[in-house]
């Protein structure tokens, strides 16, 4: 489980395709390859992914089939930046949202607006997606917590504050980029519960 406040920026290194995978290197800026251990889980651009070596410079992951189709991580490119938050400890505080890492779809950033101590990112998403998201609910974008500002017809929009943009990869984006999206676990879970 994660938070969705991302502790670090790291880079992509290498992309090694495969047949039905690729191999990703990433070197991170603030943590510590010596504080990572084979076997751990990270977020990346808001996916959960398994640490499966680690060098002097940067840590490999290697994203799936599944993880492909479903996330953007099948895109990224050496020195594309990546959105980094290490897995919850017993102990840690809650400062954004239950995140699993779990990616549901992905969505187009379709509108930015600069307001100056905001930036305003309307994304479009499938209609699958949209019925989970709520105005003033929690979503994560590309592993980054935020609130839905508002819903409306094939979207939604977030507002960043400046450390947000300034410490996560959401301030690079431009519009008819595609980005990783989580809804709120609980919405699945409810309904799940209340439809027959």
């Amino acid at each position: 489980m994660f938070t969705g406040l991302v502790e670090d920026t790291g880079r992509i290194v290498s992309a090694e395709r495969r047949s039905d995978a690729v191999v990703l290197g990433v070197r991170p800026q603030r943590i510590a390859l010596a504080g990572l251990v084979v076997g751990e889980s990270v977020c990346h651009d808001g996916t959960c992914l398994t640490v499966t070596e680690i060098g002097a410079e940067a840590y490999q992951v290697l994203a799936g089939a599944e993880t492909l189709a479903r996330t953007t991580l099948g895109t990224l490119a050496v020195g594309q930046r990546v959105n980094l938050e290490r897995a919850l400890r017993v102990g840690d505080r809650l400062g954004g949202h239950w995140v699993t890492g779990h990616i549901d779809g992905t969505g187009e950033l379709a509108r930015l607006e600069d307001l100056g101590a905001n930036l305003v990112l309307g994304f479009r998403a499938a209609p699958a997606l949209l019925r989970y998201i709520v105005e003033k609910g929690s979503i994560a974008v590309a592993g980054v917590s935020l609130t839905v500002n508002a819903v409306d017809g094939d979207g939604f929009s977030v507002a960043i504050i400046p450390h947000t943009r300034d410490h996560t990869t959401l301030g690079d984006l431009a519009v008819g980029d595609r980005i990783n999206l989580e809804v709120d676990i609980l919405a699945k879970h409810v309904e799940k519960l209340v439809k027959p």
